[in-house]
């Protein structure tokens, strides 16, 4: 499918995620802005990769309203209007109710619903007809296992789907569609990083393909979106996670369940703390 003739914005495009999904739309024929905060040497070389003409670098904090407006102004600037825009750029911290302090709280929701919100509001004007937004999720918000440590992550990508739905009614007049891309356990550096062989063995094992999503396959599912061909879907969150739907089963024996004597996937009535297995984190 050709992107030729479209722009689109990408934050925190420099890497993991958001390099696949420049690369790919790139490849595709799209022009694309590759917004980065701190990784000049990363989106330098993709912008070399597909081309000054084609590509442009713009260093901004996606959190704030002045680097939202730098992203967007630079865009418009150079290309003259915006097609797509992915707010990708985001933060992970594990926390639960009751090791989040008011920081972790604010930064996470600054950075994983505020940013994309307003890049939302302010790239809209600039949107042609028959353009879209990308939103990005996580499986996690649909897994029957909610796990504790994920309270405060899962919460601002909660908020996101909401974000989803509801936008999506107010920018189709525009001609505009909205969508989430949620993905599973992906194989991107910063997934990796501080986990060990076992660790990560085990992880694959929740699959039922048995491995870890590529980022270029959840690129292939932004790609869709990014396109004229989705132009009849709007306002949906798209699970790209190996059909990793329900981890419960597989997951239970990597979980120590305090309090309880057994485990149930359905009713556990006497648990009173959750904690990680230390062979699985």
């Amino acid at each position: 499918m050709s992107l030729a003739g479209r722009v689109i914005i990408i934050t925190g495009g420099s890497n993991g995620i958001g390099k696949a999904c420049v690369e790919r739309l790139g490849r595709d024929g799209a022009s694309v802005v590759v917004n980065y905060y701190s990784d000049e040497a990363g989106a330098n070389a993709l912008v070399s990769s597909i081309g000054e003409d084609r590509a442009l670098a713009v260093q901004a904090d996606a959190s704030t309203m002045d680097g939202i407006t730098k992203i967007i102004d630079e865009a418009v600037k150079k290309f003259g209007h915006i097609d797509v825009v992915m707010a990708n750029a985001a933060m992970m911290m594990m926390r639960n109710v009751e090791n989040t302090t008011e920081d972790d709280f604010d930064n996470m929701f600054k950075l994983n619903v505020k940013g994309p919100y307003f890049l939302a509001q302010k790239a809209a004007p600039h949107i042609r007809d028959g353009g879209s937004i990308i939103f990005v999720s996580t499986g996690i918000c649909h897994h029957s296992l909610v796990l504790p440590d994920y309270l405060l992550y899962a919460s601002t990508k909660g908020a996101i789907e909401q974000m989803t739905r509801v936008m999506a009614k107010g920018l189709a007049a525009k001609g505009i569609t909205v969508n989430a891309v949620g993905p599973g356990p992906t194989a991107t550096e910063l997934f990796f990083k501080g986990k060990s062989e076992a660790q990560i063995n085990a992880l694959k094992k929740m699959n039922p393909f048995g491995r870890f999503g590529e980022p270029a396959e959840i690129a292939s599912m932004v790609a869709f979106l990014a396109g004229p061909d989705s132009r009849w879907v709007s306002g949906q969150t798209y699970l790209v996670n190996g059909g990793q739907l329900d981890v419960v089963r597989s997951a239970c024996s990597s979980y120590q369940l305090r309090g309880s004597r057994h485990c149930s996937h359905y009713h556990v009535p006497r648990v009173t703390k959750w904690s990680l297995c230390p062979q699985l984190y």
